[in-house]
C-alpha cells in the first residue's frame, strides 16, 4: 500500500489590534497589492520564538513599530481554503488569531501601508449608538428573509434559518445581543451577502446578481477574525477591566462612558452608567480637574488597581437604552 502524502501545514499569527481615538474604536489594517484591507499577520518562526505570543509581539513591533500591551489568544482558524486557491499544492495556512489592545496611535507607524481604521467600516451593522443602523432594515433583513424562505425541510441545523435571523438580529421580540458579532457575520456569509462569500465561491453568493454594500471586505477570512475579536472584547468588558487598557492613565467619566459605548456599539444612560461605575468601584478620583472638555471643568479619574485583589471578575455589566 502506498503511503498517502500529507499536506504540509504552516502556522501564521494574525492580530486584531484595537485602539480608541476620539471615542471611536479603531483596528490596525494594512492594504495588499490588490487594495484589500487585512489584519497584520506573519509566520510563526519556532527557532526564533519560544511561544506564539512572543512571536506575535516581535513581528508586530518589527512591521509596525507598535509595542503591544494587552494580548489575548482568540481562536485557531484553519478552515480548508481560507488561504488556498483552486489548484494550489502549497502548504495549508493555519492562523492563530489574537486580540491586542494599544494606546499607541499618535506616532508614526513603521509600516507605511498600515493605519488605524474605524472597525465599524468593516462591520457597519454593529454600531447601534444612534439606534439600529438603516443598513439592517434596508439591506440585511430583506435579503436574509428571502434567503430564509428558501430553506428546505431537510435542514440539519439545530435552528432553522428564520430563527437564526430573528435571534441574531433581534427581530420580532428577540433582544439584540451585542456579543453575537461572529454569529451575525457568519450568517451573512452563509447567505452569500458579503464579498468574502463570493470570493470564496460560495453558491449562495454566486447565485446573486449583485451583493449589497455591507461594509468593507477584507482579505482571506480576516473579517471573520475581526468579528471574533469584537465579540470577545464586548464580552470581556463585563467581567474584566480591559477598557482601561484603551484609556489614558487619567480620564473623565464621560471619556469612560464613550469608550464603553464605542466598543459595545450601544448607547448608555448617563446617570445609570455613573451609578454602575460607582457601585463597581473600578475608578478613583485623582483630585485634578480637566479643562480640556470644552465646557465646565471635569474631574479626572484613574483605574483603581486594588479591585483586582478584591473580587475575581471586576467589570462593567452595562445595560443599554436600546
Amino acid at each position: 500500500m502506498s503511503e498517502k502524502l500529507l499536506t504540509p501545514i504552516e502556522i501564521g499569527l494574525t492580530a486584531a489590534i484595537v485602539a480608541i481615538e476620539n471615542h471611536e474604536p479603531l483596528i490596525l489594517a494594512a492594504r495588499d497589492s490588490d487594495g484589500l484591507a487585512g489584519l497584520p499577520f506573519g509566520p510563526f518562526d519556532a527557532p526564533s520564538h519560544r511561544t506564539f505570543e512572543i512571536g506575535l509581539r516581535a513581528w508586530v513591533e518589527e512591521q509596525t513599530g507598535l509595542r503591544l500591551g494587552y494580548v489575548e489568544q482568540l481562536y485557531t482558524f484553519g478552515d480548508r481554503g481560507r488561504h488556498a486557491e483552486a489548484g494550489d499544492t502549497g502548504a495549508h495556512m493555519v492562523s492563530i488569531g489574537y486580540l491586542a489592545l494599544t494606546r499607541a496611535i499618535g506616532g508614526e507607524l513603521a509600516a507605511t501601508s498600515a493605519s488605524f481604521a474605524p472597525w465599524y467600516r468593516f462591520l457597519p451593522w454593529e454600531d447601534r449608538r444612534e439606534g439600529p443602523p438603516p443598513i439592517i432594515a434596508d439591506d440585511i433583513i430583506p435579503a436574509l428573509t428571502e434567503w430564509a424562505e428558501e430553506e428546505t425541510p431537510e435542514t440539519t441545523r439545530a435552528l432553522p434559518r428564520k430563527d437564526r435571523v430573528r435571534f441574531y438580529f433581534g427581530l420580532d421580540g428577540a433582544s439584540w445581543d451585542e456579543e453575537r458579532v461572529l454569529d451575525r457575520y457568519e450568517l451573512l456569509y452563509e447567505a452569500g451577502l458579503v464579498e468574502e462569500a463570493r470570493r470564496d465561491g460560495r453558491p449562495a453568493a454566486l447565485a446573486r446578481k449583485a451583493l449589497p454594500a455591507l461594509g468593507t471586505s477584507m482579505r482571506f477570512d480576516h473579517r471573520r477574525i475581526l468579528a471574533t475579536a469584537v465579540a470577545r472584547l464586548r464580552a470581556k468588558l463585563k467581567y474584566r477591566p480591559v477598557v482601561f487598557e484603551l484609556l489614558p492613565a487619567e480620564f473623565t467619566l464621560t471619556d469612560l462612558q464613550y469608550t464603553v459605548e464605542a466598543i459595545s456599539g450601544r448607547h448608555l444612560h448617563k446617570q445609570n452608567f455613573r451609578r454602575l461605575v460607582e457601585m463597581e468601584a473600578l475608578v478613583e478620583p485623582t483630585g485634578v480637574m480637566s479643562t480640556q472638555t470644552g465646557g465646565r471643568p471635569a474631574a479626572l479619574y484613574r483605574f483603581r488597581r486594588d479591585v483586582l485583589q478584591e473580587r475575581p471578575a471586576p467589570g462593567l455589566r452595562v445595560r443599554s437604552r436600546r
